[in-house]
């Protein structure tokens, strides 16, 4: 078997092309604290990003894992195979994330466990949330929110997002509100698109997934309340888009990015009318790009001028 065929099976088993979901709000926060606080810490950014990846695409392999045992599809390697690439991703991740706490501290440590945790019960596990109407909300907020809240935290100066102190045994935390304000509005956008992508998701395959016992929150509001719901989230996003140049988390010409809406808003008509994984499914992962690379773009640009 060729070095080529090998890497096209590996890459369809951790659904490579999905991981833009995590790399774009990634980069983007990556911008953002080196716009705001003027400062990046290349080897814990470097020891974060490799962390973060190899257990998203460990998490995508799980689950492609456990619903071959159920649904009868077949696995891009053999079981013995596919366990060990398993194994090797959640080693890398688990190293790199013990040396980033080795260097960052407790709260590095405390938000990482949190997201391990997720990640793991999100396919594992008696009542995965993966089988539950919680999907768009956990994938929503720890790819979101949470990851970038640890690139912005790490290449912050102390207490810039959240602080401690222990003394005599008295623990203390500390929380920047105006900081934290700012993180969450910045990070709205990426919240609701990767929920979208989820939703999308399971919208398409609603019916696929009754028949695995999988029951998520289509099957539960109904697939014409989650198309509304769909369409209420990317003009979510873009209020949230506003509402950046309102509080000054991004200069004011970040209002360019609403030019996207028309773009966006022909996806949405067009999966509102056909929802397919194959052929419409795709537009909730445009949609996101067309929300966050100009986010990017923006960033960039005040970064640079």
């Amino acid at each position: 078997m060729g070095s080529g065929i090998i890497l096209k099976r590996f890459l369809d088993y951790v659904q490579f092309p999905a991981k833009v979901a995590c790399l774009l709000p990634f980069l983007f926060a990556l911008l953002y604290a080196a716009l705001t606080y003027r400062q990046i810490d290349v080897r814990d950014t470097i020891l974060l990003f490799i962390s973060m990846f190899s257990f998203d695409l460990s998490i995508t392999a799980l689950n492609n894992y456990i619903d071959s045992k159920s649904n009868g599809v077949p696995l891009q390697f053999s079981k013995t195979v596919s366990k060990r690439i398993l194994f090797i991703l959640w080693a890398v991740a688990g190293v790199t994330a013990a040396l980033l706490v080795f260097y960052t501290g407790p709260i590095v440590l405390v938000c990482g466990a949190v997201c391990f945790c997720v990640g793991i019960f999100y396919t594992f596990g008696p009542a995965p949330i993966s089988h539950m109407p919680l999907g768009e909300i956990f994938s929503g907020v720890f790819e979101g929110f949470f990851i970038p809240f640890l690139v912005v935290f790490i290449n912050s100066p102390v207490q810039s997002l959240v602080g401690y102190s222990l003394q005599n045994w008295m623990l203390q935390i500390f929380f920047n509100i105006p900081g934290l304000f700012k993180l969450a509005v910045l990070t709205l956008p990426a919240m609701l698109g990767v929920a979208n992508i989820m939703l999308a998701n399971n919208i398409c395959d609603v019916d696929a997934d009754v028949k695995v016992s999988r029951f998520t929150l289509p099957y539960y509001i109904g697939v014409k309340n989650a198309l509304r719901l769909f369409s209420l989230l990317y003009y979510a996003a873009f209020a949230a888009v506003v509402a950046m140049a309102v509080f000054r988390v991004l200069p004011v010409y970040v209002l360019a990015v609403l030019i996207m809406a028309v773009f966006v808003q022909k996806n949405i008509t067009t999966f509102k009318w056909h929802q397919s994984k194959t052929k419409t499914f795709p537009l909730s992962v445009q949609n996101f790009m067309l929300v966050m690379v100009p986010l990017i773009f923006v960033t960039g640009a005040a970064l640079i001028f």
